[in-house]
């Protein structure tokens, strides 16, 4: 259950004057809330849920997508309908994004490959710009680069949790800009996430989202080799868990994303893997980490080998099973 946070008083700097997310003042047990006119853009499974926090949380939200779909469904969770991102963008006091790629975001904020420019020039003086996208370190910094030199606060602020986290308002934020653009950002982010960890300068949030699923990506295929292994050699899928979760081996993919019906209810494997993070989009990071690895140099033999079993896994016509699902393929089921 999301409940709607009292929000922080907002320290804007580079000159920009508070009251342009001064909107509107509620009382909340006795203290005061500032509610902001939002522009949400973006509302695939992850972005949905997340305006729809804001909405319970008392913002007004313009959104927009180029799915009729998923703009019935926003307006059914309170949101009003914009005809463009810049429409959504244009007065707004905070605009928040969730796309697929870099060439969206910067198509969306840079207005690269669209004619009229992009949501930076549309946004009024002293807004504030989130973009959730999981997206490559260059683009995110190239935006947020674009957004300084027009006078704007941007962070990038992807999120880890998948859906479910995104439904329950419990997403983490890892949030990569200016000091003062991510204190004005923490109380918006609040509101949708249980954690918001600043991470750096621009681009960190990401180079930090892209690291962490790199690890998750690698973990998953080790717990599910060591439960087909365990399977093979004659032992219980429960009382591996049951070692495993107590020793040297625990890790989230085992406690709590355990890719083995029955030792954790919750998880995907207990319904047929029906994606919460669909092994497509654990391709999708693998495939950004192992981009940045080449361009700063670093080494990444694991990561490496992750994506191309993640790339197998999807070409085999997977991409929209839950990632855990793997561990199919692993036992020679898929």
């Amino acid at each position: 259950m999301n409940r709607a946070r009292p929000l922080h008083r907002l320290h804007l700097g580079h000159g920009l004057q508070r009251s342009s997310l001064d909107a509107v003042v509620q009382k909340q047990t006795g203290r005061t809330m500032t509610m902001a006119t939002i522009g949400f853009i973006g509302l695939g499974n992850m972005g949905g849920p997340m305006l729809a926090n804001l909405t319970k949380a008392g913002h007004t939200v313009r959104a927009f997508d180029l799915s009729a779909d998923a703009l019935a469904r926003a307006e059914g969770a309170g949101a009003s309908r914009a005809a463009s991102a810049t429409e959504a963008a244009a007065g707004a006091d905070v605009i928040v994004s969730m796309l697929p790629a870099g060439q969206h975001v910067r198509g969306v904020y840079m207005g690269e490959g669209a004619e009229g420019g992009g949501v930076i020039a549309a946004a009024r003086s002293g807004a504030l710009l989130i973009d959730c996208s999981t997206i490559d370190v260059d683009s995110a910094r190239a935006v947020g680069a674009a957004a300084a030199e027009a006078g704007l606060l941007m962070v990038d602020a992807p999120v880890s949790g998948g859906v479910g986290a995104a439904e329950a308002g419990s997403l983490t934020f890892m949030v990569g800009g200016p000091d003062d653009a991510v204190t004005a950002a923490r109380p918006i982010l609040e509101q949708m996430g249980k954690a918001v960890i600043h991470t750096g300068g621009p681009g960190t949030g990401q180079a930090a989202k892209i690291c962490n699923n790199m690890m998750l990506g690698i973990q998953m295929l080790s717990v599910a080799e060591a439960f087909m292994l365990a399977k093979r050699l004659g032992l219980d899928a429960q009382k591996l868990f049951d070692v495993s979760s107590k020793a040297s081996g625990q890790c989230w993919s085992l406690t709590t994303y355990c890719p083995v019906p029955g030792p954790v209810p919750t998880s995907p494997a207990n319904r047929d893997y029906t994606p919460g993070f669909s092994a497509a989009m654990m391709l999708k990071d693998l495939k950004l980490a192992q981009d940045a690895a080449a361009t700063s140099g670093a080494a990444t033999p694991m990561g490496a080998a992750a994506e191309g079993l993640y790339a197998l896994f999807c070409n085999q016509g997977h991409g929209g099973t839950d990632f855990s699902g793997i561990i199919r393929m692993i036992d020679g089921q898929a």
